[in-house]
């Protein structure tokens, strides 16, 4: 939209029309008189250190931490917990025969690469078993995302996960009772995991001004990474010298740790400014003009969801196709780094552990820094909104998916190039969170909890799937084997990214926009940016 504005300024940071005038053109817009109320000297921007919307993401931060804490401590634990003769069972023959001529696997550590186990579990029930987690987590997120944007997101991800640590430090006394009564404390951590992303969603709604949005998710949603980085090598340590034959120990420190977080979050957590008893009214009014008109009340709770326009929306569904194609790639990598450096790489136990975390403390980097970045760019009016995340999930995809083709060229003569590579792989999709993980919140903010649910269900049935697939493809553990891996990996997350860059947007949708809000996102946005440029606000 072309449109001319002169603005003249008499006094030192005033406003002229307050301390001056602020002449429009005939052309001028609805975001013009927006620009002109938010832009009043009531209106400040609130520090963003020690602020109450930070504490929120902190505690997001550490409630994504304790997600992963939950969801992955098995994957470890099991290794302990099933007797020596089953996990020595399945492709290992197969997988020692891969270049025997080249490498050896090498021995741990301590001359012992296997773990007395009191389970004589085979392989399908341990697949059941790690499996149970996705049965649950895939039917919890829509109903978390529309309760949420309903009736607000702090009791319902605050019970969830309180739920989720009851299960687990359920979950020495259940298997020993029947690995039957495992699997559906599983179920019910999945459920309660469900929530959490839906419902931060929703709650960044309410929480996350235009300009910092990006950086406050992205923050939140890193303790998903940090959580993979210290469990799988503290459950390894707890396995060898933890308590109760080693493994339960790992359900019961975190699972306390999980009940301590809830205590905090219900003490210090709101659903919305107007609801916190401790915020400053500086910050309240801050938030709550830079969202005017793009959030609905959080009385209305029988505002219906315009389904029909909602799911025949294009940018909808890129955001739903580019988010399962990229946890394709994810739950790949998640699920299969350890195999693939066994296989392929020859590590012991105790190297994979360690170098099974290394992506994943670079995602974690890059997460954070594609998060100040994106809004960096947004706030300096350097790109709009809609080019910031289609150019970062065009970044993150096609980095992510070289880099992981070079891992599959890669053996144990050359392992920490493989490293090096995989870890590059992992660091690079994490721009994605300045892409089409944040996306959802920018074209729908009143609707972002249930448009997060629909897109994280399509995309966690990759979870299943993925196992599935790559077991099929690397049926013998060969190089060439996982190098197809990689390669179809790649195509589906370039194929998201495509899609996304030609039907995604940045601006919020008409449907999602309040009956009052006519204007258009991206101009109130590049108001916004002048404020902040300009030291108005």
């Amino acid at each position: 939209m072309t449109r001319t504005r002169e603005k003249e300024r008499n006094g030192v940071n005033g406003i002229n029309g307050v301390n001056g005038k602020v002449p429009y053109t005939e052309e001028s817009t609805a975001a013009d008189a927006l620009y002109f109320r938010i832009s009043e000297p009531s209106v400040k921007t609130a520090p963003l250190c020690c602020s109450s919307r930070l504490m929120l993401s902190f505690m997001a931060f550490l409630g994504c931490v304790n997600l992963y804490a939950l969801r992955v401590n098995l994957s470890v634990a099991i290794v302990c917990m099933v007797a020596d003769t089953d996990v020595a069972h399945g492709n290992n023959t197969a997988a020692s025969d891969v270049d025997t001529d080249v490498c050896v696997s090498q021995p741990s550590s301590n001359g012992d690469d296997t773990m007395n186990g009191e389970f004589y579990w085979d392989k399908q029930t341990q697949g059941i078993i790690l499996g149970a987690f996705f049965w649950g987590y895939l039917w919890t997120q829509i109903a978390g995302g529309w309760l949420a944007d309903h009736y607000g997101g702090k009791y319902v991800l605050g019970f969830s996960m309180l739920a989720s640590a009851i299960a687990t430090l359920l979950m020495p006394l259940g298997t020993r009772l029947h690995w039957m009564v495992l699997v559906g404390l599983r179920v019910v951590v999945g459920l309660g995991s469900g929530v959490v992303f839906p419902t931060l969603a929703s709650m960044f709604s309410h929480w996350a001004p235009p300009l910092e949005r990006t950086k406050l998710i992205a923050f939140a949603y890193a303790g998903a990474q940090v959580g993979n980085v210290i469990t799988m090598p503290l459950s390894g340590l707890l396995c060898k010298y933890g308590f109760d034959h080693g493994w339960g120990s790992i359900f019961y420190l975190f699972g306390t740790l999980g009940v301590i977080w809830f205590i905090g979050w219900m003490w210090l957590v709101y659903d919305t400014p107007s609801l916190h008893p401790r915020i400053s009214e500086l910050e309240r009014n801050y938030i709550e003009s830079s969202l005017k008109g793009q959030i609905r009340k959080t009385t209305d709770k029988s505002k219906k969801i315009p389904w029909l326009t909602f799911l025949t929306s294009l940018p909808v569904w890129a955001i739903i196709v580019a988010q399962t194609c990229a946890d394709w790639g994810a739950y790949t990598l998640l699920t299969n780094i350890p195999t693939f450096m066994k296989e392929i790489l020859k590590l012991d136990i105790t190297k994979n552990g360690l170098f099974s975390a290394i992506p994943y403390v670079g995602y974690w980097l890059c997460t954070n820094i594609a998060g100040f970045s994106a809004d960096y760019i947004r706030k300096h009016n350097l790109l709009s909104t809609t080019a910031v995340r289609k150019s970062y999930q065009f970044f993150a995809m096609f980095v992510s998916s070289a880099f992981l083709i070079a891992t599959g060229y890669m053996d144990c003569t050359n392992s920490l190039w493989a490293v090096v590579f995989l870890t590059l792989a992992v660091s690079g999709a994490a721009f994605q969170y300045g892409g089409e993980m944040v996306n959802n919140v920018d074209i729908a903010p009143k609707y972002a909890g249930v448009l997060f649910g629909i897109a994280n269900t399509v995309s966690t049935l990759t979870g299943i799937a993925v196992p599935v697939v790559v077991g099929a493809i690397t049926w013998d553990g060969t190089q060439a084997q996982w190098q197809s891996v990689f390669y179809v990996t790649a195509a589906i997350c370039v194929c998201g990214a495509i899609v996304f860059g030609i039907f995604g947007s940045g601006d919020v949708q008409p449907w999602a926009k309040e009956p009052a809000d006519d204007s258009n996102s991206e101009e109130i946005e590049q108001e916004l940016v002048q404020m902040h440029t300009e030291g108005i606000a």
